[in-house]
């Protein structure tokens, strides 16, 4: 029913496309949406990483139809976790079958059409929650664990850093695996020792790597505490 749908999208649209480009471009968008969502959901249930893949290739092919929808020349900006931004290829993500938006860009574009730039701190503090859905609190992020990338580079001599990061120009120092901590929106610091690290090369994860010594949890606008009723957002696109 749902690739029924998307088919009747799909071939309407050129016969509004003169009209009304960007009406159409949104028709067609959420159509792909509720395909992608519906595959999601239906994956999800055997677990595994399938489930990862088809969320991160839906985004991928998000990114590629806004810029054909914008033209030659159009630039764009993906603003998401390391996890989704970092070529996968350069971390354990891969062993276990996963891609991811940076890892799809790089493949389908020319290397110099795409920059990945990641981000790393030493501690501080982070607006996270304990579990999906749960409410937003002020955590603190302890220092990094020892012979990780964060805490090599605070070592190194601290302050906030940005890294323009070449693979064959790398130091020797950086062409090695170590973990670099993921702080996303669910955070645990109980866990930092064990499960909040992703071994990764950093010259061949990122194009650019900046470094913010001690970060500070953002200050958030007051949200309205969201009715019993309405249903949670849990396919979330480019965030």
């Amino acid at each position: 029913e749902v690739i029924s749908l998307l088919a009747q999208v799909l071939q309407s649209a050129p016969r509004y496309r003169d009209t009304d480009p960007e009406e159409v471009f949104n028709a067609e968008q959420n159509a792909f949406v509720l395909r992608d969502a519906e595959l999601y959901y239906r994956t999800m249930i055997g677990g595994g990483s399938a489930s990862w893949n088809i969320r991160d290739t839906h985004m991928a092919d998000t990114l590629e139809r806004l810029m054909a929808f914008h033209g030659e020349g159009a630039k764009g900006i993906v603003w998401e976790h390391n996890t989704h931004v970092g070529d996968a290829r350069a971390t354990d993500m891969a062993r276990q079958g996963m891609v991811n938006i940076g890892q799809l860009a790089r493949e389908r574009h020319a290397a110099d059409d795409v920059v990945l730039i990641g981000f790393g701190t030493h501690q501080g503090s982070v607006i996270a929650a304990e579990a999906w859905e749960a409410p937003m609190e002020v955590m603190v992020i302890p220092p990094a664990r020892e012979g990780s990338w964060e805490d090599l580079i605070h070592r190194a001599g601290g302050g906030d850093r940005l890294f323009l990061l070449n693979e064959g120009a790398a130091p020797v120092e950086f062409l090695e695996m170590r973990g670099h901590r993921a702080v996303g929106v669910v955070y645990d610091p109980k866990f930092e020792a064990f499960t909040n690290y992703v071994p990764t090369m950093l010259p061949q994860r990122y194009d650019a790597f900046l470094f913010i010594d001690e970060t500070e949890a953002l200050h958030p606008l007051h949200l309205a505490p969201r009715p019993a009723h309405e249903v949670p957002e849990t396919f979330p696109v480019g965030v």
